[in-house]
């Protein structure tokens, strides 16, 4: 057992948000749940990562009720829920002891937002010695407002900008049906 199942922020907060009915992929959930079963039969190790701002008042503060993974996934005895405060999992956890203690040296990444904590996430455990899978269509995204009033970029398009930054650089990227077989 070498390689671990991250999966970032699948969590009720950001379904709690008008912005979810603009998510590019519909299926991230039913995807990631995929990913979750191959990993339990292999039996590599699944790592549940929520992010959270604690005294917000937001529906990422813990006190909404919203910062738990999403009711369709259920995290199995034994496979840990880490709280982070940061766009990567592991500035602010105990990820990385986890995976040294583990003897884990490659992850499979999925989660939400593609290019937020999931990029992020891909780019640090790359930096840390991690051989690191980003499976794109077990992420999801939204379309992001230029910060200076100019055009929208679309999801699509923050999704292909994402896969060009990490392709041979920091990931090797991967469909769910590459990953489960099928």
């Amino acid at each position: 057992m070498t390689n671990a199942l991250v999966v970032i922020d699948v969590q009720e907060s950001f379904r709690a948000r008008p912005l979810w009915s603009s998510v590019n992929n519909p299926d991230v959930v039913k995807n990631v749940g995929l990913l979750v079963e191959a990993a339990r039969a292999a039996g590599d190790p699944v790592i549940w990562v929520v992010h959270a701002e604690p005294g917000t008042g937001g529906v990422f503060d813990p006190e909404s009720g919203f910062v738990r993974v999403v009711d369709e996934l259920t995290p199995a005895d034994g496979e840990p829920v880490l709280v982070k405060t940061v766009h990567n999992a592991f500035t602010t956890t105990d990820l990385q002891h986890r995976l040294t203690v583990a003897g884990i040296r490659s992850l499979t990444i999925c989660g939400l937002r593609t290019e937020q904590c999931v990029e992020t996430t891909t780019r640090v455990a790359s930096d840390l010695g991690y051989e690191v899978t980003f499976v794109t269509d077990a992420t999801a995204t939204f379309p992001i407002p230029h910060w200076n009033g100019g055009s929208t970029l679309s999801a699509e398009d923050v999704v292909a900008r994402t896969e060009y930054a990490l392709a041979g650089r920091f990931a090797t990227i991967r469909t769910v049906a590459e990953i489960v077989g099928g």
